[in-house]
């Protein structure tokens, strides 16, 4: 028995995140421009530095991988459809899915900020602020569209790369999925022997990939103490009890989000959520520890296609999903714009509440590859909430409250899109009926005999 744990992945990152904590919280003792001790100096500045040395090399070792893998598991799955016309079908349904469920997780948000209240009582003045550490969010958030056209415009223009290998170095799905479409859809048209020999190189090169991934993840618990030891070290325990109303109030919505509406959407596909996300755990505690969820994309592909999902189902919803269907990004936006306006005493009306649902539709989708995505998001949506004579409702300067907490949030963020695209791609893979419904089942009944690691 102890052999097994000493063998098992999870067990590690949970050592990893124990003793990341432990130092950080040691080094978060550190005071700038003062006579620290050398026993907290010591901890604090290993705690800053693991950063690079730990979680920086493991998230770009996983976006080297990343895109190669998406790449290949595309290509070989929608080249086994049976025609272009499956690929439009299946397309069209996972769109609608993810534009259907993105907004309930945006009235989730706006639900649990205006019952909850997080932000009510702080009295907070936007003249206390200091704005120049989230100046560049600012910039960005206000160069984004703000229109349905303007937004259809700039994904597009997002979508198409450069180059071809820009894409995957950088580790931008949404442009290496366009690639990847390209390039299945003119093999589609080839004869039948030289499409079978394509897929058989690309197929044994896709294997190759995989295990070299699997090799990388055994580095998880080395990232995940690097990664804990400098969000505990770097931001500290006390911005965590200032802003604890808002992050339990994120957490709740997460959780309500999760295991009611998509426990709902999934009990119409006859799916038990809870059994769902015992078969995912391990893939949700890498994400959470690391607070990327591109860490489990890869590693999920591959266990939902063993479980029975067709190939070009995975291969097409999960990519898409990663850069569409960021359901707990849009919870986080929808609860911070009330949580502010409460936090500020800045009162909003209903009619300017459907108005933010309405702009975070469009603006969510915007942040398609954007480093710190859901704080830029958030201070553009901020810039486009006006009243009629053009000035702000809430100013954007106020995001800078919640800089401090960003990286908790984040985590959760990151876990809630994560428990989202795995039940969306389940669901649109049942819908359409793209998925051994009995193997699946038992997949979930055996979790233990899926694992990618």
């Amino acid at each position: 028995m102890s052999k097994g744990i000493a063998r098992s992945l999870v067990f590690w990152v949970f050592i990893g995140i124990f003793l990341g904590v432990m130092f950080g919280s040691i080094g978060s003792f550190y005071e700038p421009n003062a006579d620290n001790n050398a026993f907290i100096a010591f901890f604090h500045d290993f705690s800053i530095a693991s950063k690079a040395y730990t979680i920086d090399p493991f998230i770009k070792g996983l976006k080297l991988l990343m895109g190669p893998i998406i790449f290949l598991t595309i290509i070989t799955g929608i080249t086994r459809l049976e025609d272009l016309k499956t690929l439009g079908s299946l397309g069209l349904k996972t769109l609608i899915y993810f534009e259907v469920v993105s907004t309930f997780a945006l009235v989730i948000g706006v639900l649990f900020g205006e019952l909850i209240k997080p932000g009510h009582g702080m009295h907070l003045k936007v003249e206390s602020l200091d704005s120049g550490d989230v100046a560049g969010y600012i910039a960005q958030g206000e160069s984004m569209p703000s229109s349905a056209s303007g937004e259809i415009l700039h994904i597009l223009k997002t979508a198409i790369p450069h180059d071809p290998i820009t894409p995957f170095v950088e580790g931008k799905i949404l442009q290496v999925l366009v690639m990847a479409l390209c390039v299945a859809i003119v093999l589609s048209f080839t004869s039948p022997a030289i499409k079978e020999k394509a897929l058989n190189y690309l197929e044994s090169m896709q294997e190759t990939f995989f295990k070299v991934l699997t090799a990388l993840i055994w580095y998880s618990p080395l990232a995940t103490f690097g990664a804990m030891a400098f969000l505990i070290a770097k931001f500290g325990f006390a911005s965590i009890s200032g802003m604890a109303q808002l992050l339990l109030t994120m957490a709740a919505a997460v959780l309500v989000f999760i295991f009611v509406i998509l426990g709902f959407i999934c009990l119409l596909g006859k799916i038990n959520i809870f059994k769902l996300m015992r078969f995912v755990y391990r893939e949700v505690l890498v994400v959470f520890a690391t607070s990327s969820s591109e860490t489990a994309l890869a590693p999920l592909m591959r266990k939902l296609e063993h479980a029975g999902i067709q190939k070009a189902s995975v291969g097409l919803v999960m990519p898409v999903g990663y850069s569409f269907n960021l359901d707990a990004t849009n919870i986080y936006l929808s609860l911070a714009v009330i949580f502010l306006s409460q936090a500020f005493d800045i009162p909003i009306t209903i009619e300017q509440t459907i108005t933010l649902i309405i702009i975070l539709m469009i603006s969510s989708k915007g942040a398609v590859g954007v480093t710190g995505s859901g704080f830029i998001v958030l201070a553009g949506t901020l810039s486009a909430l006006t009243m009629g004579d053009g000035s702000h409702i809430i100013p954007a300067v106020t995001v800078a409250a919640i800089l401090g907490i960003d990286k908790f949030l984040s985590e959760m963020r990151s876990v809630g899109n994560l428990c989202g695209n795995v039940v969306a791609c389940v669901m649109v893979s049942i819908w359409d009926k793209r998925v051994d419904m009995e193997k699946f089942r038992y997949a979930l009944d055996n979790p233990n005999e899926f694992r990618v690691f």
